[in-house]
């Protein structure tokens, strides 16, 4: 399954805006030419989509909505080429119809046939090579520079939002900061694409809500003034597998919390991880010596253990990908020991399949709000049967829900 720490992500990825960059706020009509302004050039077609193929003077085009479209280029044709998150063309270059490549972004604009072709007059183009340069700068700052966590409170009035943190050394709370030209978007309940998620506001933002900024910390790294910022609300899963079908791309889900049988959607964007068995005891360890003395599977001075909280007391399957790289003896990630939150160290968990689950195996799920019966995974994690086993109750087991972002777009900077 692709997983979205290789895109965010799946938050995967850079904005629609940067991405398309012809749908940025700000992007002026002017900058079309002025053919396109022309009264009565009712026939005039306008579209925006990817390259699909090219031959000759005649190009395949697979637009954001609809069918694929026939654009022939004229041979006075204008074509420009801009950078990813241009908001005009005061910086575009001129550019020819051999340099186009199939992947490019286009803003087709010409006269439309009856049959749906266009006979193009301007093409405005945003190369493959580009966006994905630019793909990857804005996914190592959000990696060096991003923060994600729970929502605790939000000041609107003061610009402010406080999050919670989970990492092996506890808990901590960090003051999101905004400002005026701070952006704010928030995930759609559909979908797991950071690319659809939408403009949005403090106003939107709510506790239990998941958020992940990117910004300049402080030195103690209690603070951050946010650059950007994205949020959604989702839902949280915790449950054994009923059954699988890969065909359908599908997971039945026991959940432990609603005690329901629920359908979980896996589809490309979502992240399927497996915790190595060390590194899931460690998380299960933890999690008891947090809980108040006295507590059912709470550590003690006898060596008590933990109470069962699944249907089934046994160990997940354990597969080559279990120790690969990137864990150490430890079952720490990367190396590190008590450093980065969840969510960073989520992103170098063995990456698994629908093949890999079966009937019985404990998983965490994050997934979009959905319906009653059916979400769309955002991340789903199996080899969690110790993180269950140690929790009184399965809420507790959802300590990790600050990973829910983790590959979204890109991980965080160490905690």
């Amino acid at each position: 399954m692709k997983n979205r720490n290789a895109r965010i992500g799946t938050f995967v990825a850079i904005p629609a805006l940067l991405v398309a960059g012809f749908c940025a706020p700000g992007f002026s009509p002017r900058t079309l030419s002025a053919q396109a302004q022309e009264a009565g050039q009712s026939a005039v077609a306008r579209r925006l989509g990817a390259i699909k193929a090219i031959n000759g003077s005649t190009i395949t085009l697979t637009p954001d909505s609809g069918t694929d479209v026939t654009v022939t280029v004229q041979t006075n044709a204008r074509l420009l080429r801009i950078a990813p998150g241009a908001k005009d063309l005061k910086d575009a270059a001129p550019v020819q119809l051999q340099d186009l490549q199939v992947g490019d972004r286009v803003r087709v604009r010409g006269q439309a046939s009856a049959d749906g072709s266009i006979a193009a007059l301007e093409l405005i183009v945003m190369a493959r090579t580009d966006i994905d340069a630019r793909h990857q700068q804005e996914q190592q700052d959000w990696q060096k520079r991003g923060a994600g966590g729970l929502v605790g409170a939000v000041d609107a009035a003061a610009g402010t939002v406080t999050i919670s943190v989970t990492g092996f050394s506890g808990k901590k709370e960090i003051a999101v900061h905004t400002t005026k030209a701070t952006v704010i978007r928030r995930y759609a309940p559909d979908s797991v694409k950071f690319d659809d998620a939408k403009p949005s506001s403090l106003a939107d933002i709510h506790s239990g809500d998941q958020l992940r900024a990117r910004g300049e910390r402080s030195a103690d790294g209690l603070s951050m003034q946010a650059d950007e910022i994205v949020s959604g609300s989702f839902r949280n899963i915790a449950g054994t597998v009923n059954s699988v079908d890969a065909s359908a791309g599908t997971v039945s889900v026991q959940d432990l919390l609603s005690k329901r049988t629920l359908l979980v959607k896996i589809t490309s964007d979502s992240q399927l991880h497996k915790l190595p068995p060390e590194f899931a005891q460690r998380i299960a360890m933890r999690l008891k010596s947090s809980m108040p003395p006295g507590t059912p599977g709470a550590n003690s001075g006898n060596g008590g253990t933990a109470q069962p909280a699944t249907e089934s007391g046994r160990q997940g399957r354990t597969s080559p990908a279990a120790s690969g790289p990137g864990m150490n003896s430890g079952g720490m990630a990367g190396g590190r020991t008590g450093s980065g939150d969840f969510s960073q160290m989520l992103s170098r968990m063995p990456a698994v399949t629908l093949a890999d689950l079966h009937k019985g195996d404990a998983i965490l799920v994050v997934a979009t709000e959905g319906n009653s019966t059916a979400s769309t995974a955002i991340t789903l994690l199996s080899g969690v049967e110790p993180i269950l086993q140690a929790a009184p109750s399965a809420s507790q087991a959802m300590m990790l829900t600050p990973w829910s972002l983790g590959g979204a777009p890109g991980g965080d900077a160490s905690q």
